[in-house]
């Protein structure tokens, strides 16, 4: 188990740092030149534009400056370790903690809008769980969708996983009550429930997702036991606005932040964080079933704040 984790940390350490979204040289060139009250504007317009959200970029430029104020002599170099320090401390609770697994099946429900990469996400929890050693079966309850099902089925067959699904159009609670009773009798371990893409704008289909919640619930009194929200890390200051909004309906517990390998800036790990206290728990690096990491606080910062 270790050996496993350790692995996937030496990934995540070596996926992010050839990413690209580094402001570490940025705020280099800032206090390179001067240490003023110009360079902390500076700074906290960088750190806001680079997705950080409104109080962090506050708080952490307030910390520079009380720093500078405290250590006249100190290097560029010394205020990147300083944002490291206190971003550090702002993710502190961040990490991935071992799986633990206290009803048999455990069951997650996955939330997201349309174009997040949901449905690739829980393809790749299937593959996880099923390294963990784990039996685990697949809900394809985004039932407005045949792309959706047909790509799930995919990578069930693909990981050999079972998958309960249904045809176009049909009642996603109903599937999610035939799956979750399906797992019960087989003893599964793991149930991942795929739902519809939801525009965060649209009350009436969050309530399908409350609806879903009560169908679990009959079925297994504490279920569904974690919610986990798709969000793409390149939509930026929207992707806390969703969290907010998806959060409002059907409380989340976690997120799993994808498309982490392009264009995205990565501050909006700080801002939901900040805003919300939801903790990024995975980090989505690509389209393979195991290009899903554990969040890691530590190397995230340091790839956040390099110096090339």
């Amino acid at each position: 188990m270790f050996k496993f984790f350790k692995s996937k940390l030496k990934k995540l350490s070596s996926r992010l740092s050839s990413i690209g979204f580094s402001i570490g040289n940025k705020i280099k060139n800032i206090f390179s030149k001067n240490k003023t009250d110009d360079a902390l504007e500076e700074l906290e317009k960088l750190l806001y534009e680079s997705d950080l959200g409104v109080k962090a970029a506050l708080e952490l430029t307030e910390k520079v400056k009380e720093y500078i104020k405290e250590n006249k002599n100190i290097s560029s170099e010394d205020i990147i370790n300083k944002l490291k320090e206190e971003i550090c401390l702002i993710l502190k609770d961040q990490n991935t903690k071992e799986e633990e697994f206290k009803t048999t099946p455990h069951v997650i429900m996955v939330v997201g809008t349309n174009g997040s990469g949901k449905t690739t996400s829980i393809a790749k929890l299937a593959k996880y769980y099923q390294d963990l050693g784990k039996s685990v079966l697949i809900i394809a309850a985004d039932t407005y969708r045949v792309a959706a099902v047909e790509q799930l089925n995919l990578w069930a067959n693909k990981l050999n996983i079972n998958i309960v699904k249904s045809q176009k159009g049909s009642d996603p609670s109903a599937v999610v009550y035939d799956g979750i009773s399906s797992a019960i009798a087989k003893n599964i371990d793991i149930v991942l429930i795929d739902t519809a893409g939801r525009l965060h704008t649209k009350t009436d289909l969050m309530k399908e997702l409350e609806k879903i919640k009560r169908v679990s619930s009959k079925l297994l009194p504490t279920a569904p036991h974690e919610t986990f929200l798709v969000i793409d890390a390149t939509t930026g200051q929207n992707a806390l606005d969703q969290a907010k909004i998806f959060n409002s309906f059907t409380p989340i517990t976690n997120i799993i932040l994808t498309k982490l390998d392009g264009s995205a800036k990565g501050g909006i790990v700080i801002a939901i964080y900040k805003e919300l206290g939801l903790k990024v728990k995975w980090i989505g690096l690509g389209e393979a079933a195991d290009d899903l990491i554990s969040f890691d606080s530590k190397s995230f910062v340091d790839a956040l704040l390099s110096i090339e």
